[in-house]
């Protein structure tokens, strides 16, 4: 158990030279939510308190004394606008955990780069400070100039490490249980280069609890953008899962954002890890370039790497391995899409024009296929000593990558950047002379096509894979085809709570306005969505309901047919009667009168203006409705289901309309009902008129 010492916060505001200087020692008992979330890792927020209110009391700056808080091992500063820019300095001093020793003092950067397109808390970069279990913190704003509303500190638990990361293919998703709607990326292009080992988020230890959201996704991937994490360098290679877990929680519950911004993230030890949910291999929408975050995926490298002279922030040159896991990383990423590691690429900027972006909305923009965070954004990101190691990068990238064999898939359905089989697919090439060629899934050789053939067919487990056209040419080069995702499935769409129910309208006499509910889902893609009967429509896969209308005085059948990517077909039906009840059949009390006119149903309806008069139907069904007469001088009644007074229902509207189904009631199960009005005598306005009760059974 956690043994907590809380001691009181020491808050100051001090002229020095024109400035306004907060401070604070963050040991109060306010926290987020999160804080007392169980998981792996947790959040502190401290609210850095009113300037002016803590100028008045007179407060004076002095020396403040060791102080524990909980533990954290990041920490950063934010405030509740976005993009508004904080004019002036943020320094802080923490409290090593194990020594007890404050560090000297260290500058945050505000980071308003780094960041969705949309939405989130402003912030300075998360600096990396290894277990604490103290901190100092102290902002001052320029003079003359106003500090951002809602400034506190964040004090980043990461929790217990993540097991030892196993370099591996990320899976779709990380793990994260969420159902991913279809991406639309081309998989095939000029260039390919091999997938990196890639630690996924489960390798971390992503809490998957905190994405609320499931994943954006791009048309495609033109670009690449390099990033530092700007934490600080004093992390181990083997504290890598906790600093990345750190920066998640900074992101997500510190700055608001749904994910991690990064897409990957690379240690000082080339170690590659998957960053943002949503697969890997897919073009996942990140927030990490404000303005270029469509089509471009983001790469950090965890640490600071400004000048090393740099008076505040210095930095660290990259290491050998981190260049060549980024390398790697841009390589393959770009190469789904076919995108040259070194070429160019022309983006157009998404930042709204006034929010603080290097470029106006809607200008179009060329960057390298490479490119740095800071050519995108007025920024020191990533670090000068990073940014000039870019066209070293570029160059590996290029040496990774060779010319993608030009291969085609059959005998499975495309949708949204993937295929869908029931078991089996065909790879389609024009083969070269003296060249062999084979056909690997999932990594291991699946088919070995006998020289001059031309395609091969594999058989595919049910659930996901890569498919890949392998060749080694007559002079011994090798090459490869784009990576095929293809999906093997044989499960069924399933039909699920379909319901027919009354629906407000205007009735006629040969059609019951009635809504037909349900839900169709699949484990792979669903494709097709169809009404059989009792009438032909066809439904966007998304649709949930059917406005029709139901045949009085018979039983239909109302049938729906899903058919997923893989040709799976699944179907579901009931079967109701409709029936219902003229005015003339109600039980009355009190004085009614008669109106025949063709406006009504049958030609007849039924006025009463008298308080009390009442009229009740009884009835075997599970949904049943009311018809009305409407009018601009026409009254309220009371509504009694089986003798319960449920409501009141005016009738009163500004045009006159005939055979309106204003009021409906449904049960789970058919049986019998009894429903009754009573004429509530509205001032003024004191007539009904009725036309009956339709049913459902």
């Amino acid at each position: 158990m956690l043994k907590r010492t809380v001691i009181g916060t020491s808050l100051a505001a001090v002229a020095v030279a024109g400035t306004v200087v907060w401070t604070v020692s963050s040991t109060s008992t306010a926290t987020t939510a999160s804080a007392t979330r169980p998981g792996p890792g947790r959040v502190h927020a401290r609210p850095l308190a009113d300037l002016a209110t803590a100028a008045a009391a007179g407060q004076k700056a002095k020396g403040l004394p060791a102080a524990e808080t909980e533990p954290f091992s990041l920490v950063g500063v934010t405030w509740n606008k976005p993009r508004e820019e904080l004019r002036g300095t943020v320094r802080l001093r923490t409290r090593d955990a194990k020594t007890g020793r404050w560090s000297g003092w260290r500058a945050l950067e505000p980071e308003l780069a780094d960041a969705p397109d949309r939405g989130g808390r402003g912030g300075t970069n998360g600096l990396w400070v290894g277990p604490s279990n103290g901190v100092d913190v102290r902002v001052t704003g320029q003079k003359g100039r106003t500090l951002p509303e809602g400034l506190r500190v964040d004090l980043v638990d990461p929790g217990a490490s993540a097991a030892a990361p196993t370099p591996r293919a990320a899976g779709r998703g990380g793990g994260t249980g969420m159902q991913l709607v279809a991406a639309t990326t081309p998989l095939a292009g000029p260039v390919t280069a091999p997938k990196p080992a890639i630690v996924a988020r489960a390798g971390w230890g992503a809490d998957e609890s905190l994405v609320k959201e499931p994943p954006d996704y791009d048309a495609s991937v033109k670009a690449a953008f390099v990033h530092h994490t700007d934490t600080g360098n004093g992390y181990s290679c083997t504290e890598s899962p906790s600093v990345i877990r750190s920066v998640f929680l900074y992101h997500v519950q510190s700055q608001g954002w749904n994910d991690i911004g990064y897409n990957f993230l690379v240690d000082k030890c080339g170690t590659a890890f998957e960053g943002r949910a949503g697969g890997a291999d897919r073009p996942v929408h990140g927030a990490h370039t404000y303005g270029f975050n469509t089509d471009t995926t983001g790469i950090a490298v965890l640490g600071t790497y400004t000048a090393a002279n740099d008076p505040d922030v210095p930095g660290v040159a990259p290491t050998k391995a981190a260049l060549d896991g980024v390398a790697k990383i841009a390589a393959w990423k770009l190469g789904l899409t076919g995108v040259d590691p070194t070429a160019k690429t022309t983006l157009t900027s998404a930042a709204p024009d006034g929010t603080g972006g290097k470029y106006p909305y809607g200008q179009k923009v060329e960057f390298n296929t490479i490119s740095g965070h800071r050519d995108g954004f007025a920024t020191a990101c990533p670090g000068a000593q990073l940014y000039s190691a870019l066209p070293a990068v570029r160059t590996a990238a290029k040496q990774i990558t060779t010319p993608a064999l030009s291969a085609t898939v059959t005998g499975a359905t495309a949708a949204g950047g993937r295929y869908y089989t029931k078991s089996t697919a065909t790879l389609n090439w024009t083969p070269a002379e003296g060249a062999t060629y084979t056909v690997s899934v999932d990594g291991t050789t699946a088919a070995t096509p006998a020289a001059g053939a031309a395609s091969a067919t594999v058989t595919l487990a049910p659930g996901t894979h890569s498919v890949q056209l392998n060749a080694v040419l007559a002079d011994g080069t090798t090459s490869a085809s784009p990576v095929f995702t293809i999906v093997a499935d044989t499960t069924r769409p399933v039909i699920s709570s379909e319901a027919l129910s009354l629906r407000k309208a205007t009735v006629n006499s040969g059609a019951w306005p009635v809504w037909l509910t349900w839900k169709a889902s699949d484990n792979g893609l669903l494709s097709s969505l169809k009404a059989t009967s009792p009438a032909a429509k066809t439904f966007a896969a998304t649709t949930t309901q059917w406005a029709a209308v139901s045949k009085p005085g018979t039983t239909q059948t109302w049938t729906l047919a899903a058919t997923d990517a893989a040709g799976n077909a699944g179907t579901s039906s009931l079967s109701r009667y409709t029936g219902g009840q003229t005015e003339g059949a109600a039980r009355r009390t009190g004085t009614w009168g008669v109106s025949t006119t063709s406006s009504y149903l049958g030609g007849r309806g039924m006025y009463s203006k008298y308080r009390g008069a009442s009229a009740s139907w009884t009835f075997t069904g599970r949904t049943a409705g009311l018809i009305f007469k409407r009018a601009s001088y026409l009254g309220a009644v009371y509504v009694y289901v089986d003798g319960t007074k449920i409501g009141t229902l005016d009738t009163r509207a500004s045009t006159t309309a005939y055979r309106q189904l204003m009021w409906t009631r449904t049960w789970s199960t058919s049986g019998t009902h009894t429903i009754k009005i009573v004429v509530a005598g509205t001032s003024g306005r004191p007539m009904v008129g009725i036309d009956g009760l339709v049913y459902l059974r």
